[in-house]
């Protein structure tokens, strides 16, 4: 494996002139600002004297240990002074609002478990939901973990091949759904035949069925290890994988929703994600509510005037959003952003790709506030390596390892690899959140393991990684450093460039709104760069405008790590989460199979 030059890599992370930049704008400034009293006050103490069994008295366990997810998110808070504290307040595409308190969304969710109940569900039996984000969504999630069943979370775009897919592979014997949404399911219904019924919660006999039920449930008391929830994630080949999450995953969903989003008893929070991401899951049920926070939930698209306005009108604190959703915020202007009171918000956070510096610096500006990234996965359940409120941010960068979290850059070998070494991002198997299994498929849940040397000296001990399938590294100050996907770095005249620093660099130039970076076949160098620029409405493009951009890069970043092809596009092709689908681009550009594109929004 040739060496990365890490001196060029160091400077990419930073892609324009610092000296440009304001005072108050510079890396060791770039804390929360506002409130310098934090959840986590000394992340270097807790992490070298942390035990994850030293914090399961936060939640409520039942004798045994037994544990139940849905009934530390909501029914424990019942009990205490958040009984009547509003938990959702949810705001329709319409405009139509509603307010649920815990104690509301017990009942609901326990209505729904008796229902479930009634129909036969137990024990391990897979219920999914296909829904927008409604507050039948939530329920519904939370009533199906009560009686032990496994749920499933799908998005509202999936069409009749990606339900099939999934539907098909995890058995389910329910899907919860609408009337709109559920005539896909229908159509596929006579080929599914473990699904027993479809329940339509817009529907004259589920209303009253609901009625009619007792809102007093007896909750299943689950281990540890007991099947929670799952979810369908996309690869390059082959069918969507279901990764499957546990009832103790809460508790490192609670801890990292403390620390890292720094979610307190006082808090209006909003986390924009969807439940058919994990993220959705994590933060938006579980891990969120667990810690009391009262949470906000909109059901529409993207639309910066709206989303500022429901920052406002909610008096958002704490805000949970993914870089896609800043570029474009970043892309509506700064003058959009003074027409709204956003006095309120304290903590920015964000996840789904890595957040371009840019984009950082941009929300200081802004906001008085600077996003912090954090770094997690479908598999791994919960936010493992983040940037914490109570250290300094360095822009580009994932972050540190969560406390209980042991990360290490390592090789194809599973051989530990030293300071700003280029290798596998890898983690110590043994997290709460870690996935339980792949749904079906245990070869597939083995290949995500490896076995090295925890050191290089002749008697290091042999231990294993998960191996998370990107290429990073960690830097002398412990920060980790997301170089791109391990089919995604680019090899050019024998240099090896990460798309990511590529993409940050030219986002910093002022036309560029987003930018998508492969690696494309030649004959002299191996690969060339080819860059996908989305650009700023009113830009027009040219090729005098593709030289600049190419030039901006080689001056800021480096000579070899510029794109020598330029393609402008109306969009890239993103999954809902926000994540830019790299390999759809190379795809498409290679005239190749594109694979599973059921998680593309809008593809």
């Amino acid at each position: 494996m040739t060496k990365m030059k890490i001196k060029i890599i160091q400077k990419a992370k930073v892609p324009f002139d610092k000296s440009s930049t304001p005072r108050s704008l510079r890396l060791e400034e770039l804390r929360t600002g506002k409130n310098q009293k934090f959840n986590l006050e000394n992340y270097e103490k807790v992490y070298k004297s942390f035990r994850w069994d030293d914090f399961k008295k936060e939640l409520t366990l039942f004798r045994n240990d037994r544990i139940n997810a849905a009934y530390n998110a909501i029914d424990r808070h019942v009990e205490s002074a958040r009984k009547n504290k509003v938990a959702l307040y949810f705001e329709a595409e319409d405009g139509t609002k509603q307010k649920f308190t815990f104690f509301d969304l017990s009942l609901l969710s326990n209505k729904m478990a008796n229902l479930l109940r009634q129909k036969g569900i137990a024990k391990g039996d897979r219920v999914f939901i296909f829904l927008p984000r409604v507050p039948s969504l939530y329920i519904s999630f939370l009533g199906i973990l009560k009686i032990g069943a496994i749920a499933g979370t799908l998005f509202s775009a999936f069409q009749e091949q990606a339900l099939f897919d999934r539907l098909a592979n995890s058995g389910a014997k329910i899907v919860i759904t609408n009337t709109l949404l559920g005539e896909r399911v229908e159509k596929i219904k006579h080929k599914l035949p473990r699904l027993q019924e479809i329940i339509y919660v817009d529907s004259e006999s589920y209303q009253k069925k609901l009625a009619e039920v007792s809102d007093t449930a007896h909750i299943a008391q689950m281990h540890a290890n007991d099947a929670a929830f799952m979810l369908y994630t996309s690869g390059t080949t082959g069918k969507p994988k279901g990764v499957v999450h546990r009832h103790l995953a809460i508790l490192q969903e609670h801890l990292t929703a403390r620390w890292v989003l720094d979610i307190r008893d006082e808090d209006i929070y909003w986390c924009t994600a969807d439940p058919g991401w994990v993220t959705g899951i994590a933060y938006e049920i579980l891990g969120s509510w667990s810690n009391g926070a009262s949470t906000v939930v909109f059901e529409g698209r993207f639309d910066p005037a709206r989303w500022y306005k429901i920052l406002q009108d909610y008096k958002v604190t704490v805000w949970y959003t993914a870089p896609t959703a800043v570029r474009m915020l970043m892309a509506a202007g700064g003058a959009l952003v003074k027409k709204y009171d956003l006095a309120n918000l304290r903590h920015l956070a964000s996840v789904g790709e890595p957040l371009n510096p840019e984009a950082i610096f941009w929300g200081r500006r802004v906001f008085g506030l600077s996003f912090h990234d954090n770094w997690w996965q479908t598999e791994t359940g919960a936010i493992m390596i983040a940037n914490y409120p109570c250290l300094p941010i360095k822009p580009g960068s994932m972050g540190k390892p969560f406390p209980g979290v042991i990360a290490a850059i390592v090789d194809d070998n599973g051989n530990k690899l030293g300071i700003n070494k280029e290798g596998n991002l890898a983690l110590k198997p043994g997290w709460p959140s870690m996935m339980k299994t792949i749904w079906r498929r245990p070869h597939k849940y083995r290949s995500y393991f490896l076995k090295g040397l925890a050191a290089s000296h002749e008697r290091a001990k042999r231990v294993e990684w998960y191996i998370s399938g990107d290429r990073a590294y960690q830097d002398k100050d412990g920060y980790f450093w997301f170089i791109g996907r391990a089919d995604d770095v680019i090899k050019t005249s024998g240099e090896r460039v990460g798309p990511f620093e590529v993409e940050s660099a030219l986002v910093a130039h002022p036309t560029v709104v987003e930018a998508g970076v492969i690696g494309k076949p030649d004959a002299v160098r191996g690969e060339i760069i080819k860059a996908f620029v989305v650009l700023k409405k009113d830009v027009k493009t040219s090729e005098k405008l593709k030289a600049e951009l190419s030039e901006f890069v080689k001056k800021h970043l480096a000579g070899h790590a510029y794109p020598r092809e330029i393609e402008f596009i109306d969009k890239l092709p993103k999954t809902r989460s926000g994540k830019i689908m790299r390999r759809v681009l190379k795809a498409k550009e290679m005239g190749l199979p594109i694979g599973d594109t059921s998680t593309l929004e809008e593809y």
